[in-house]
């Protein structure tokens, strides 16, 4: 029989680490990239070159005119004409997640307007008007219920901290509003949460039923952007790990999500989760409906990678154990480098580490980007930490403390 054949639109490093676990599944791997240089262009032979928005790519890569059918399309990113899904879903392509469950990832509103009605706890948070003067009026009165600082956020087109500003007056999204009225996207606000850490759950489900969930993780962020990953969160206790995974299949199953779901989450305490509850309690902050930067420990620490799991879920394959493999796990991004070409450290760092697992994702060297990761496993965690983030540095190009 032929391989069945997996279609992903995004050509960026996520579809890249689908590429060992579709070969060892002895799985087709079809990605819509972006251009030829792509991430996922680099090693997925089968890549046509399209954009995410054009019809005619999406349908092409589901029934290529020279090549065999695409069991089903999933993604590497939500920024997907939600309505082309939905008919390509409606006329034989099964799509997962499908449209339906997608829109939560695609549209912070939707989410938290369907999150609220599940009763899963979340930020305080309201919609901003389109009128500019009615929507400076709504975000002073939040600012004052909220304690002066909110969180002003696009309901479409965000992440790594773009689409997202800490405000404390209205005057300082006065372009945000104006945009909104010309038709951008609609904007909402949350309330700037008072957390202690940073928490995400990532889920998997297929589409007969069964999830699975691994460990409940902190993510480490700076500048908006993830840049460690300790796996599991350290002092969480048995209760409060079940709190946040329950609260992950809960989303899961009420959305309908099939393939890896990454539900990132604040931890606070007490009153701050606005129920005055004793104890330490999770609120959800974002949802991601893909393989997620929070799961990349899981390609090293764990029994099934979350691209692995991904692949089988989407496929309605029986899903893998998600247990660690070594106590801890921390990832470590390499955001940026003063390297021309990130290879030219491999010598020093793996001859430094050699536990180190490298990960490098192909991508030309600027301020700030996502160039690969660092997984380091042991008993120890201080110890384990300390070699990530050192082995992280000498890629950046510093000499590591």
């Amino acid at each position: 029989m032929p391989a069945p054949v997996i279609a992903v639109v995004g050509g960026g490093q996520l579809a890249r680490m689908m590429a060992p676990a579709a070969a060892e599944l002895g799985v087709h791997l079809r990605v819509l990239v972006e251009d030829p240089t792509t991430s996922a262009a680099q090693v997925v032979v089968d890549a046509p070159v399209g954009a995410a928005s054009d019809e005619e790519a999406l349908r092409a890569l589901v029934a290529p005119a020279d090549g065999p059918h695409a069991q089903v399309l999933t993604f590497e990113h939500e920024h997907v004409p939600n309505a082309l899904l939905a008919d390509l879903s409606a006329h034989g392509t099964p799509v997962h997640p499908g449209p339906d469950a997608l829109v939560h990832a695609q549209d912070k509103i939707v989410m938290r307007e369907r999150l609220t009605a599940l009763g899963v706890p979340c930020p305080r948070w309201a919609t901003l008007p389109t009128d500019p003067s009615e929507a400076a009026r709504r975000l002073d009165a939040f600012l004052a219920e909220v304690g002066g600082s909110a969180v002003v956020k696009t309901s479409r087109g965000g992440y790594d901290g773009k689409g997202v500003r800490v405000v404390t007056s209205s005057s300082e999204v006065a372009d945000w509003f104006a945009g909104a009225a010309e038709g951008g996207p609609a904007l909402l606000v949350e309330e700037k949460v008072a957390f202690g850490r940073e928490l995400a759950v990532l889920v998997a489900r297929r589409p007969s039923g069964e999830v699975r969930t691994w460990p409940v993780v902190e993510s480490v962020q700076r500048d908006g952007v993830c840049a460690e990953v300790v796996a599991p969160a350290p002092d969480l206790t048995d209760e409060e790990a079940a709190e946040a995974r329950a609260i992950a299949v809960q989303v899961a199953e009420a959305l309908g999500v099939t393939g890896v779901l990454a539900v990132e989450m604040f931890e606070v305490s007490g009153a701050a989760d606005g129920t005055g509850a004793p104890g330490r309690h999770v609120l959800v902050n974002e949802l991601a409906m893909r393989p997620h930067n929070s799961g990349h420990w899981t390609i090293d620490g764990s029994v099934t990678s979350q691209f692995e799991q991904h692949l089988r879920a989407v496929l309605d394959l029986p899903l893998g154990d998600t247990s660690a493999r070594a106590p801890w796990t921390v990832m470590a991004n390499v955001l940026g480098s003063s390297l021309d070409d990130l290879a030219d450290a491999l010598p020093d760092v793996l001859g430094a580490f050699p536990d180190a697992r490298v990960n490098l994702y192909g991508k030309s060297v600027r301020p700030g980007r996502k160039l690969g990761h660092v997984n380091v496993s042991g008993d120890d965690l201080d110890e384990v930490r300390r070699r990530a983030l050192a082995a992280a540095a000498i890629l950046r190009g510093e000499t590591p403390s």
